[in-house]
């Protein structure tokens, strides 16, 4: 059997994995929206499926006209407050409430638990995303309930091309101003190769920052040998899970307000966890989990790489850790030499 050891061969693995193993659907071009940004088919099916009574007091499946009203005031939405903030808080369209994603179910709660299984997630493959530029394909793009969370660009090293020419296509090929790439639209964009990844959460052409999503090598920089596979594939295999994913968007991922002091101007920026700090934050809540409070740490993390989100994300899920439905922790006290 031949391999592929093309850039389509790395889609190839990695669609694969999260449809056989992962759980997710297959989406098509046909099911995306590109006026509106969304996986059309997968979003109506959702909302029918688990809110069918808010469904029939917009009118939503009564006719095209009810339909693109929900579909533009969605689209407001996002735009004013990230598709974060939508999926944890949903969307009010008078007269109705509409979840659009189901949390993490906690422990003992069967009904949650069977909620959150009707949540949809979904890849396409090759997904045409331009009104005007018809044949403009990002290699995939994952959706929740028909919104888009995350696109990636892939290269392959095999074929003279690396996560840094994924990250040019990005600054050079993808324009903001495209529905699908604009501020808070998705998540993250993600640039990946059999050996590294970084993301960026605001694309701004050449002026795109993207930071590396590794795990780190010898005390360095990149990823350690996988004698099981890619370097890289910790992204698709225990991020692009579902349980994950939830994770980070119910307590990693955000928008923040920076307030500039001199002039009070209020500018946005979109958080997306490094892999370097959902792993210190997981490693500290399962060992306080297992061990109870009054235990040390030491974390180290380099000038800029995000301390001070890393102490945040903690303390917020340091409170909410319960064992035998007991609090785990009764307050949370932080001490800095910082604002």
């Amino acid at each position: 059997m031949l391999t592929n050891t093309g850039e389509s061969g790395l889609e190839d693995l990695i669609v694969q994995h999260l449809i056989q193993v992962n759980g997710y659907e297959l989406g098509v071009n046909e099911d995306y929206n590109r006026d509106h940004a969304v996986d059309e088919t997968r979003l109506l099916r959702f909302l029918q499926t688990t809110q069918p009574e808010e469904c029939e007091k917009l009118g939503l499946f009564v006719n095209d006209h009810k339909k693109a009203q929900f579909l533009n005031r969605l689209q407001g939405e996002i735009a004013k407050r990230g598709v974060i903030d939508v999926l944890r808080n949903g969307i009010k369209v008078y007269p109705a409430n509409l979840i659009m994603f189901y949390m993490t179910p906690t422990a003992r709660n069967l009904k949650a638990a069977e909620m959150f299984e009707q949540n949809i997630f979904s890849v396409t493959r090759q997904l045409m995303y331009s009104k005007d530029h018809t044949r403009l394909a990002l290699d995939f793009v994952l959706f929740i309930n028909g919104l888009p969370v995350i696109t990636c660009e892939l290269k392959n090293r095999l074929t003279k091309q690396n996560v840094e020419d994924a990250v040019q296509q990005y600054k050079r090929d993808r324009d903001p101003r495209e529905l699908l790439f604009n501020f808070k639209r998705c998540m993250v964009h993600f640039a990946i190769d059999d050996d590294q990844v970084k993301f960026c959460t605001k694309l701004n052409g050449k002026n795109s920052w993207f930071l590396p999503f590794n795990k780190g090598y010898n005390g360095g920089a990149g990823n350690p040998p996988n004698p099981h596979g890619i370097k890289t594939d910790y992204l698709w295999q225990a991020i692009f899970t579902k349980t994950e994913l939830a994770d980070i968007i119910e307590n990693y991922a955000q928008v923040v307000a920076e307030v500039d002091e001199t002039t009070r101007k209020k500018t946005y920026k979109q958080i997306f966890p490094r892999y370097h700090k959902l792993s210190v934050v997981k490693a500290l809540l399962a060992d306080a989990k297992d061990k109870g409070p009054g235990q040390k740490y030491l974390i180290q993390h380099s000038a800029g790489s995000g301390k001070s989100n890393s102490i945040a994300w903690t303390a917020h899920q340091l409170v909410t850790l319960e064992k035998d439905g007991a609090s785990i922790f009764d307050s949370i006290v932080v001490v800095t030499d910082r604002i």
